[in-house]
């Protein structure tokens, strides 16, 4: 089951391994990242708001976008966790390398490991790429375009996004490859063929994400992409001095590492850390805020200016949902349950919908309160997931109340009623909403 984007930051860690790496290594940018988790607090930490209404509205914008293909933000966090899954088994392979050069009684090992050079090569020009693909997909750029990243990392990258680049280069780059790494790596890139780069177990994962028809193409995109920021990389270095020495002294103030061999440690931190993830949920939970935040604003002042009176926010994003077309659920009072339907025409705030296997004599127009979409592929084992629409069973009413999803745990889920302010809000069990 895939988690929401709500889950994803919610369940950051605070104070794990990659925490301390990354706190490590953040004195070469001082004051640049700020380990924001939870999706609450990231969305007033971000935006500055404190209105609790505004909150809410920009949490259920926030969700619906992610959930949107169109926008790229779920396709970002794969790209993310793939690199760093992948990365983490090679840095195995990369290890019991090192191991098998140091210790002869397991010289074996050399004979079914890659070269840890070319190991860490691999990993941080497909790193690069990912990024560069990333970068693209979140700034509306139909097509990945490495020169266009490169200006933005001179002078735009900040935040968790700078933290992850500065990690890279010195988790990825100086610490095992030594301070001529750049060298190195162009080296080792312009002397691998495609059949080299094709038989890559973390190439393999990102495979059907790299422009290019083959190998040789996508090869070409990678190479590209790294040479597109060895200015931005070479200045790095050389305006803070940094050596491998100097990171490795500075990841001693925050773990304990027994082995003052670099690559030991290079390849220890790449198998027990997942960076580019962390850092890369926080990249994208901050441009889908800021994006939520401005269509929420301006929402806001278009009911303003209208005078409107002020409804659900809920209902109205999922109006923007509901074209003709759509695949839906609708709500029936009398049966108590969900059924599927597609939107056949719409009318102001109405809706006139096929219902499934039924004949056009059950055709009807319903209202958007009692009209849901719900992404199954998110769903957990009881068919639910956050952010999308229940009905909650109030006993002392004995009524049906519309309501979103904000959090689960288990068998429980925290609600938000539709139409309520916060207040309301309230853990329900799962035999009370439907």
């Amino acid at each position: 089951m895939e988690k929401s984007i709500i889950q994803l930051v919610d369940e950051l860690s605070t104070d794990n391994i990659t925490v301390k790496v990354l706190k490590a290594v953040d004195y070469i940018a001082p004051s640049q990242w700020n380990n924001l988790v939870g999706f609450d607090n990231s969305i007033r930490a971000i935006t500055g708001e404190t209105d609790a209404k505004v909150i809410q509205k920009i949490w259920e914008r926030a969700v619906i976008l992610y959930h949107d293909p169109q926008q790229g933000y779920q396709s970002a966090i794969k790209l993310y966790q793939t690199i760093d899954k992948a990365d983490t088994a090679m840095a195995a392979a990369a290890l019991a390398n090192k191991v098998g050069e140091k210790i002869g009684v397991l010289s074996f090992l050399t004979n079914i490991t890659p070269k840890a050079d070319l190991t860490q090569t691999i990993d941080l020009v497909l790193k690069l790429a990912v990024e560069i693909i990333v970068f693209c997909k979140l700034n509306g750029i139909p097509q990945p375009n490495p020169q266009e990243f490169a200006k933005s990392l001179t002078n735009n990258y900040q935040d968790a996004s700078l933290m992850r680049m500065v990690a890279l280069v010195c988790l990825d780059g100086i610490l095992p490859l030594g301070p001529d790494f750049l060298n190195k790596i162009h080296q080792l890139i312009s002397g691998t063929d495609a059949s080299q780069i094709a038989q890559n177990p973390v190439f393999s994962a990102i495979n059907s994400s790299l422009p290019g028809n083959n190998p040789t193409e996508k090869l070409g995109f990678i190479t590209q992409g790294f040479n597109s920021v060895q200015g931005w990389i070479s200045n790095l270095v050389s305006k803070t001095g940094i050596t491998p020495q100097s990171i490795f002294s500075s990841l001693g103030n925050f773990i304990q590492i027994a082995d003052d061999n670099l690559d030991f440690v290079a390849a220890f931190i790449d198998q027990t850390t997942n960076y580019y993830e962390h850092t890369g949920i926080q990249t994208v939970a901050s441009s889908l805020i800021k994006k939520s935040h401005i269509l929420v604003k301006q929402e806001i002042q278009q009911e303003e200016k209208s005078s409107v009176p002020e409804i659900s926010s809920t209902v109205k994003v999922d109006n923007k949902q509901y074209a003709v077309g759509t695949k839906v659920e609708v709500w029936d009072e009398e049966e108590e349950d969900w059924y599927s339907a597609t939107i056949e025409k719409v009318k102001d705030n109405e809706y006139f919908i096929h219902y499934d296997g039924y004949g056009s004599s059950s055709d009807e127009w319903v209202e958007p309160d009692d009209l849901r979409i719900r992404d199954k592929a998110a769903s957990d084992d009881n068919g639910y997931a956050v952010g999308v629409k229940v009905k909650v069973w109030d006993d002392e009413e004995e009524d049906w109340y519309s309501a979103t999803i904000n959090k689960i745990q288990g068998q429980q889920y925290f609600v938000h009623y539709i139409d309520y302010d916060s207040s309301y809000d309230e853990w329900v069990d799962l035999d009370d909403i439907c």
